[in-house]
């Protein structure tokens, strides 16, 4: 049976993937007592890669669906470091986000407004948390936006 957490993803249509696998010389998560500090997970969706640079070949709205991708792929790892047990999530305390984006591109706040706004709607208040939202010239891959989190479990 699902818990409360996995129940409102299905009522959103987000199935939560198999946590990814570390592409180098560190683990995806770590945890110290009630926090998570869980490595930075980039934009993928189930065709692969979300690539793209903002400013130059993508737009704001699908910057905002890979920052989306992003906080999926954050749920996974806290879902793996939890055991299965999502429901042991209690808030989301901080997130640093990097933007694939030029030099002249100021929206990265509105990008990554696509991950914080989906775990306000997952997770209500628990989902509000401390932020930032920078640029990068380049990201791994070439994906088009990489965020990392903090969160405290139960």
């Amino acid at each position: 049976m699902s818990g409360r957490i996995e129940s409102r993803l299905a009522e959103l249509g987000v199935t939560l993937p198999d946590a990814s696998a570390p592409a180098a010389n560190y683990v995806p998560f770590v945890q110290l007592g009630d926090i998570l500090y869980v490595s930075g997970q980039i934009s993928m969706d189930a065709d692969g890669l979300v690539t793209g640079k903002l400013g130059e070949n993508m737009d704001l709205a699908a910057g905002q669906a890979a920052a989306k991708r992003c906080a999926v792929g954050l749920l996974a790892q806290v879902k793996a470091a939890c055991g299965g047990d999502l429901d042991r999530l209690s808030r989301v305390v901080k997130l640093t986000a990097f933007v694939n984006s030029t030099a002249d591109f100021t929206d990265q706040p509105k990008v990554v407004n696509g991950c914080s706004d989906f775990l306000v709607e997952v997770l209500g208040d628990a989902g509000r948390h401390a932020r930032s939202a920078v640029s990068a010239a380049s990201l791994p891959m070439g994906v088009a936006v990489e965020i990392e989190g903090i969160f405290q479990l139960s």
